[in-house]
């Protein structure tokens, strides 16, 4: 997603590496390449040079300071990263709405919610979604199929309807309005506290269409009026919501296919453009896909800094709290079994896509090399691994290594290569041996948040130090199941599901070195210099 954006802001940081200070000069290249990026992702021209006029101003002549002092810890800062703040700050007041993504009325009340766009843009999709996301909240919604015009455009609500579980009112052969105005009678008699309005599109805006929309407008008086735009359509997104905005004062503006958009150009203009905020974005279609938009979240994917409000709430979809921490709890007295990884990369499958994931975990984004793409068909191929072993080997995985007939059988029913069964059993071996270290670290180190990682790495460095580690294990595999590495995703030689080895990823990693005692201590009385030296810089 937004591929072009995020290609021309990590080039603009490349200009800026190394520099310890912003002026006219050195900026001038960075912003070339934001510049150009912009305007691929078909952002709107006058969008554009609002955008490098703003960051302009404010990153010209900033003396950046190398060390920052920030609650009691010293950190580091470059040109690049004060650069890339400065864009985010303004991406992010770009496309910035004010107040609530949908306006309650008050108790008692109906709140209506009025839908339109041109056809194909997926608005009677984003109605079923986002009667289910009502619906979540506990609310008790009610669409009303207003669009006689396109044919099956009521079956495909009632469908839909169906899926989600929520009524749908239609009367055969009325007009809109009519439809419109006797379904606040039904509304009354189920309950329904949230009415919406699945309206008429045309392939373009006419005035009959606009007409139309105006008359149930007047009609049902919504306190929400959104345009559901097909977010893959460019400068033509913006074009469209500029005039209906122009006829309809919209409420915001709803982007679908986001997760199709290598562009992008149409979430930065928007808001700028007319006025109207993107509030929600269409990730994928089924009915579940639908996120309320969250613009530092979006700067944040677009800068390759993530998006962990955005993971941690796709979590919260689809994972058991209870069960969660039961699984960790075996995880960490090793006795996580295939069963357990087999539960965990369902869970994973329910997210969404991985490249999604990458994108929203800070830092990750920025490690995918240019061009190369995360494959979820890696999932796919584990789930078909564990799928084809028997109860007794997803409890025992050793037992396809004293056995390889077993390892045979797998490899054959998942249509997968032996070796990929031996390497699987060996990450997922070393993954219980280095969890099952960190629940025996009795230390404060694995009691404090975001410190459990290096204990964990810790742990590592003494299992292979050792020489501690399962048959036939490759150190270069580290990093292969949950909770290891980045991401704590299967499949990762250090990396993601999907991401190439070899030759496509780049040299691989070297083989571990065993140290001699001269060698160890070298090692030691540098690092013991090292900190000397620093202790002396912080009193200074």
């Amino acid at each position: 997603m937004f591929e072009a954006l995020k290609r021309g802001f990590k080039e603009a940081q490349n200009r800026l590496a190394g520099l310890t200070s912003l002026d006219e000069q050195n900026i001038k290249p960075a912003l070339r390449e934001v510049r150009l990026s912009l305007l691929e992702a078909d952002v709107e021209l006058g969008v554009v040079k609002d955008f490098l006029a703003r960051v302009s101003e404010q990153a010209t002549g900033q003396t950046v300071q190398t060390r920052i002092k920030h609650q009691g810890q010293t950190r580091r800062v470059s040109a690049s990263d004060q650069f890339v703040k400065i864009c985010h700050d303004t991406l992010v007041d770009m496309m910035r709405a004010q107040g609530d993504a949908v306006v309650y009325a008050p108790s008692g009340q109906r709140t209506r919610v009025m839908m339109v766009g041109l056809q194909g843009a997926g608005k009677t999709t984003t109605c079923a979604k986002l009667a289910r996301k009502f619906l979540s909240e506990g609310k008790k919604p009610m669409m009303v199929a207003c669009d006689m015009q396109r044919p099956a455009a009521v079956e495909q609500l009632q469908i839909l309807g169906e899926q989600v579980g929520v009524e749908v009112f239609n009367i055969a052969g009325e007009t809109p309005v009519n439809i419109a105005k006797a379904a606040d009678a039904r509304a009354i008699e189920i309950g329904a506290d949230v009415v919406i309005y699945d309206t008429a599109g045309r392939l373009a805006i006419d005035e009959p269409l606009m007409q139309e929309l105006s008359d149930i407008k007047a009609l049902v008086k919504p306190q929400n009026l959104y345009l559901v735009i097909d977010a893959m359509i460019g400068q033509d997104a913006v074009k469209t919501a500029r005039t209906f905005n122009e006829r309809l004062s919209l409420s915001g503006v709803i982007l679908t296919k986001l997760d199709g958009d290598a562009r992008g150009g149409a979430a930065l203009s928007v808001k700028s453009v007319t006025g109207a905020p993107v509030v929600f974005a269409g990730m994928g279609e089924t009915t579940d896909k639908l996120e309320e938009f969250r613009p530092d979240g979006m700067a944040g994917r677009i800068l390759g800094m993530g998006d962990v409000v955005g993971l941690i709430q796709d979590f919260q979809d689809v994972v058991d709290e209870k069960q969660a921490e039961a699984d960790a709890q075996r995880l960490l007295s090793g006795s996580f079994t295939l069963e357990d990884f087999l539960t965990q990369i369902k869970t994973i499958q329910k997210m969404g896509s991985l490249k999604d994931l990458i994108e929203k975990m800070p830092g990750m984004g920025n490690m995918m090399p240019p061009g190369v793409d995360v494959d979820d068909r890696e999932l796919v191929k584990i789930e078909a691994m564990i799928q084809s072993m028997t109860r007794q080997e997803r409890s025992d995985p050793q037992s396809l290594i004293r056995e390889p007939s077993r390892a045979r059988r797998v490899a054959t029913g998942s249509a997968t290569p032996v070796e990929a069964v031996s390497e699987l059993v060996q990450k997922f071996q070393f993954m219980q041996q280095m969890m099952g270290g960190m629940a025996q670290d009795s230390g404060l180190l694995g009691k404090i948040p975001g410190m459990k990682g290096l204990s964990f790495a810790r742990n590592a460095r003494r299992a292979m130090k050792s020489g501690k580690m399962p048959p036939g294990f490759d150190p270069s595999m580290m990093g292969g199941m949950p909770g290891m590495g980045m991401g704590g995703f299967p499949g990762m030689g250090g990396m993601m599901p999907g991401f190439p080895t070899g030759e496509a990823a780049g040299a691989a990693a070297p083989k571990m070195k065993a140290l001699t005692r001269s060698e160890k201590n070298a090692r030691k009385n540098q690092r013991k210099q090292s900190r000397d030296a620093r202790k002396k810089n912080r009193k200074k």
